[in-house]
């Protein structure tokens, strides 16, 4: 996709800028970029924009399926005030569908204060009470920066007491992050987890792959250039203050860049940062991701449950079991009943390895202690997709470890999910550091 309108009220204070990324991040920051009058041009290793948000569609569905299970929660007000701006607040939903919680053998409805009420595993005495109470404070505080200083672990054995933590916050804890890092995450997170999220869901009609789509063609109608299937090989500085920006075709020069990958990536990407800013970098711990998604003839949840908690105790292959088809209809995928079987993983784990053949082999047995009736005609299509940067491992007083958007290289900024803490990852989270990263950009002068 090229520029339409290049050039037009450019000034002598015009800013030359490169953005690597076209997930949501990079997008939104050239959503102000542009705004302001800066020339910015995106380059995106991927065919098209989007990032991990980024769907796929066969020809006989209306809808796209993202490669990475996402929805928007009600309290998302970054991404719904930017969708609002753009003028498309009429193209989102907001439904509510059924999360459930495994225990003993069963799967209990868990998404209401009701429901978690009468869940079985508290039984009706104390643990209940602590379990309640414990999820009011942290509705209601607002002091994370105090619980960053423990982790989940120790917290929650403390408040909520060793039964309650170890049935319905340990297996969150495990499947997230693994046995390695489970004890050892802030409860600043956790404390953000709870605080954010709601039980209506909201998506783009279409798809997020529509809504990327959508905003990248803005973007170019603004005059951004987009430089799809371009990956960016690195970034050094000039003698005349400049970045240049080496591709496999092309070294330009601008007067910023940002970048929108993972710490890694940006460590690869410039050989230049200070040993101090280049250690923080590769100290931030993360988790990769691997999801297999099922197009199925038939429901697969009878009851219409869309998210499953399966706690890895259980022996469930994976950590969750969405179906999305119980919370958009089949009909915008032609009929076809839409499975996401996905795990956090860290990167040396097997799943990275496995064909997909093989994890089919691994997950089929699982999709049939879910439904018996289950059987392998029912599978008309699978997709396999992995990466190695999916959620941030926060420790103890993590906020002392993120990174700043503004690198110490002059012009070179960075903004990732390891920095929207103490917030979960997302893309309410990606707009929200991408159009603080456009601000800090814009009181830089040159």
């Amino acid at each position: 996709m090229g520029r339409s309108g290049a050039g037009e009220g450019m000034t002598e204070n015009t800013k030359n800028i490169a953005i690597i990324g076209a997930g949501f991040t990079g997008l939104s920051a050239a959503y102000d970029l542009l705004r302001a009058g800066q020339r910015v041009t995106i380059f995106e290793a991927d065919e098209r924009a989007g990032g991990l948000a980024q769907g796929f569609k066969e020809p006989y569905w209306d809808w796209s399926v993202e490669k990475f299970y996402h929805h928007w929660f009600a309290s998302d007000r970054h991404i719904l005030a930017l969708i609002e701006e753009l003028g498309w607040r009429d193209q989102v939903v907001f439904l509510r569908p059924y999360t459930v919680m495994y225990y003993q053998g069963k799967f209990y409805p868990f998404d209401s204060i009701l429901q978690a009420a009468l869940f079985p595993g508290l039984g009706w005495g104390l643990d209940k009470v602590r379990f309640g109470l414990v999820g009011l404070y942290l509705r209601l505080t607002s002091n994370w920066r105090a619980l960053e200083q423990t982790t989940v672990d120790a917290w929650m054995r403390h408040w909520a007491g060793d039964r309650v933590y170890e049935l319905m916050w340990q297996p969150l804890m495990v499947g997230k992050f693994g046995e390695n890092y489970a004890a050892q995450v802030n409860m600043a997170w956790m404390w953000a987890r709870i605080k954010a999220r709601t039980t209506r869901l909201g998506t783009f009609k279409g798809g997020f792959q529509a809504f990327a789509d959508r905003f990248a063609q803005r973007l170019v109608e603004m005059g951004a250039t987009l430089r799809f299937a371009t990956t960016v090989e690195s970034i050094t500085s000039a003698e005349n203050r400049k970045l240049q920006i080496k591709t496999a075709t092309s070294l330009q020069e601008y007067d910023q860049v940002l970048v929108t990958l993972s710490p890694n990536a940006l460590s690869r990407l410039n050989n230049q940062l200070p040993r101090s800013y280049l250690r923080g970098l590769l100290q931030l711990k993360s988790m990769g991701a691997v999801v297999l998604i099922l197009a199925l003839k038939h429901q697969l949840s009878t009851k219409g449950y869309y998210w499953y908690n399966i706690p890895k105790s259980a022996g469930f292959p994976f950590l969750a079991l969405v179906e999305h088809t119980n919370y958009l209809s089949p009909n915008y995928f032609g009929g076809d009943h839409i499975v996401y079987c996905g795990d956090y993983l860290e990167n040396d784990h097997e799943y990275f390895q496995l064909s997909q053949d093989e994890l089919m082999e691994r997950f089929i047995p699982a999709l049939q202690r879910i439904n018996p009736n289950f059987r392998r005609d029912w599978i008309k299509n699978v997709w396999l997709f992995r990466t190695a940067y999916a959620q941030p491992v926060p420790l103890i007083n993590h906020s002392q470890n993120i990174p700043e958007i503004q690198t110490p290289i002059p012009g070179l900024f960075f903004a990732s999910m390891s920095q929207v803490y103490p917030w979960d990852r997302g893309t309410n989270f990606a707009v929200e550091i991408g159009r603080r990263a456009a601000q800090l950009m814009m009181k830089r002068p040159v």
